[in-house]
């Protein structure tokens, strides 16, 4: 792994002792029986160590019901370390931040809605790390299986694209455009009113495999939005002006994100529960973080010391416990993290604005080698 590891003292986390450590362990606590109930998460990661899955047991058994208690289970079973990433001096790492939005949407096309959301196809299939086949690159999390049974990687976004207007494909759900398909894409989940009240969840069910670009970045190296001005609104609002149209620079510009998310319906659910992470949990506002998978376990947590636009549009001090409970396709790198903001336009005004370096320090149980 890229980076260095310094044990501390929590004694050294400035703002620890003040943090909100009961929220910080019943999130803990979700991963903890999500793991030793053996719950399938939707997007494999690195295998937990038996220290992790102990402290996971003794989370499910101490009945810890005050903050104090809470505060001492974190301290008598974890050793705190700040990372630095790529070893040398020491640096920050990079946090954004992802929500859930809350949008309006269709069984049926029309219209109004008349952008599809694809579910995930017969002929492909998901991967879990190492499952790939020497062919194809070892990281891959989804592929395209042949009529013979042999692998290949999935189409891109454009030929995914192209067949479903061409009537191929299965869609499940119909939005008011392209810019909310491709952001709910990019968030991982969505909840959804219905043209009949009902409310349903938009929930990850596998992604192409191809390699994540950021729009938002090529916008800004090109020139066309300021690295200041850019955000979740100003970016949409761009797409928005510049066609959506097959052939357009909007719809060029988000098929340069070769990557592809496909979907499934979920009726039976909390309203007031986050959408589930690839860890297979429920995600808790500015407690769940989304981590490289293949780098760390998904139960660890993580100490973020940040100085960001949370509360307000000017930076003010992020120091808190959080879960790692989720992955995705940009989230690469030790010191690396997305933070989950909840759900709705106010989460994501905030959620869009953060891109900011971050101080990590991982919790490793007590006695762990690495």
């Amino acid at each position: 792994m890229a980076q260095a590891l310094d044990p501390v003292r929590f004694a050294d986390l400035a703002g620890f002792a003040e943090d909100d450590a009961l929220a910080a362990f019943e999130t803990f606590r979700r991963s903890a029986r999500a793991l030793i109930e053996g719950v399938a998460p939707s997007r494999p990661g690195k295998t937990a160590s038996a220290g992790l899955v102990a402290l996971a047991r003794e989370a499910l058994s101490a009945g810890i019901a005050g903050a104090q208690a809470a505060r001492y289970f974190f301290e008598g079973g974890f050793q705190p370390y700040r990372l630095r990433p790529g070893g040398g001096a020491a640096a920050a790492g990079f946090l954004t931040g992802y929500y859930e939005p809350r949008l309006k949407g269709s069984l049926i096309p029309s219209q109004e809605f008349s952008a599809p959301v694809l579910a995930r196809p017969d002929d492909f299939v998901a991967l879990a790390a190492g499952e790939a086949p020497p062919s194809l690159d070892a990281a891959l999390s989804g592929a395209q299986r042949l009529a013979g049974g042999a692998l290949r990687r999935y189409p891109e976004r454009a030929t995914i694209e192209a067949a479903a207007a061409a009537g191929e494909g299965r869609p499940i759900l119909w939005l008011n455009d392209a810019v909310e398909v491709y952001m709910t894409q990019v968030q991982g989940s969505a909840s959804v009113e219905l043209t009949d009240g009902r409310l349903v969840r938009l929930a990850y069910d596998g992604r192409n495999g191809q390699p994540y670009t950021s729009i938002g970045r090529r916008l800004i190296e090109s020139g066309e939005i300021a690295e200041g001005d850019m955000s979740l609104a100003r970016l949409k609002s761009w797409l928005r002006a510049n066609g959506l149209a097959p052939g357009e620079r909007a719809r060029d510009l988000m098929q340069r994100n070769r990557s592809y998310v496909f979907f499934k319906i979920v009726t039976a659910f909390d309203p007031a529960d986050g959408p589930t992470g690839g860890s297979g949990v429920a995600l808790t506002p500015l407690r769940s973080i989304a981590v490289d998978r293949g780098l760390w376990p998904y139960g660890a947590p993580f100490w973020l010391d940040a100085q960001l636009p949370w509360l307000e549009p000017e930076p003010s001090p992020f120091r808190r416990l959080a879960i790692a409970q989720d992955t995705g396709s940009a989230i690469l790198g030790a010191a690396r993290a997305d933070l989950y903001f909840g759900g709705g336009d106010e989460a994501g005004r905030r959620a869009g604005a953060i891109r900011h370096p971050c101080d990590f320090t991982v919790l490793l149980p007590r006695g762990e080698l690495r």
